[in-house]
């Protein structure tokens, strides 16, 4: 079998950097005090092994303990709400901020918008940590105005894919006379991980009733390149392999473009946490193909590549 890997895949710049600030931490004070990540750092299951065998553990947001004095938590990669960081900040927890430096422009961005009384749209996964950060920053914009120009504060909302962003542009452009005003100040940010397909569909379907919007550049480079990469290998293998954690949402859509764009459609595609997730079937394919999310370390890529050629 001949395995070919995709030319950009595993850890971006952003995990990477949590990941050393994470380990740093981990070594420094772990003797010393209690060490956590708020939620998981990553999305990569073997990663937080690895830390929890260092002594980090992870930390519920939703049952923070009162009284943090002393005890070190780190932010993760996908940044935390303006509201989360000030409990943290409250109850004397020592901060480690491991948010992506991409993710933290997007969050200031969005709260900039907000503040200067512009309609936002957030596109992504309702319920991700990137995007739930994301929203409170604009929420704290959209307060700020209002203190300045009660009069003139305009919605924020968030969506998931093309059809629901038609349905509540749509329903925001019959039910509020004012924003159907041209020029209305209207503006779309994504999740980094978004898909550049999926962001443009949106963008468009947003477009359609609301001509002036415009579009931040917020997918990272990271996520294109990885995309970019797939399809390119897409045409050189028989099947796929997308390496990575299941909770990753950059790794899942990397799985959904080999699963939709490979060519013939329905080329065998697998996500797999680790090679025990390979199919009895890939090991008879004469070329297979290794693309990873951007939360997925060396060191799996390097373990299904082995199971690959030894099987």
């Amino acid at each position: 079998m001949k395995v070919i890997r995709a030319n950009v895949l595993g850890f971006c710049m952003g995990v990477r950097r949590a990941v050393r600030l994470a380990y740093t931490e981990a070594e420094r004070s772990a003797k010393t005090r209690s060490v956590f990540t708020l939620g998981p750092l990553i999305h990569n299951p073997q990663v937080l092994e690895d830390l929890r065998l260092r002594g980090v553990e992870t930390l519920d947001e939703s049952g923070l303990p009162e009284d943090l004095g002393g005890v070190s938590v780190i932010i993760r990669a996908h940044g935390v709400s303006i509201e989360t960081e000030y409990e943290l900040r409250r109850r004397k927890a020592v901060l480690t901020d491991a948010t992506c430096p991409r993710v933290k422009a997007c969050q200031l961005k969005a709260r900039a918008l907000a503040e200067a009384g512009y309609m936002l749209f957030l596109a992504g996964e309702k319920s991700h940590a990137e995007l739930v950060g994301i929203l409170s920053y604009a929420k704290t914009g959209a307060l700020i105005r209002r203190e300045k120009h009660p009069e003139n504060v305009r919605p924020c909302v968030v969506v998931g894919n093309a059809a629901e962003a038609e349905r509540i542009a749509a329903r925001l452009h019959r039910e509020i006379p004012e924003l159907r005003e041209t020029g209305t100040k209207t503006a779309l940010i994504g999740q980094t991980t978004i898909s550049e397909d999926e962001y443009g569909a949106i963008a468009d379907a947003i477009a359609g009733y609301f001509p002036d919007l415009q579009i931040a550049r917020t997918i990272c480079a990271a996520t294109k390149e990885r995309q970019d990469s797939l399809r390119e290998l897409l045409d050189k293998v028989d099947a796929i392999v997308v390496a990575g954690g299941k909770e990753s949402a950059n790794t899942r859509r990397l799985f959904a473009i080999a699963e939709a764009t490979g060519k013939p459609p329905g080329k065998p595609a697998v996500l797999a946490e680790t090679a025990r997730d390979i199919p009895e079937e890939f090991f008879g394919f004469e070329t297979v193909g290794i693309a990873a999310g951007a939360s997925t370390p060396d060191t799996v890529i390097d373990e299904i590549e082995r199971a690959l050629t030894s099987g």
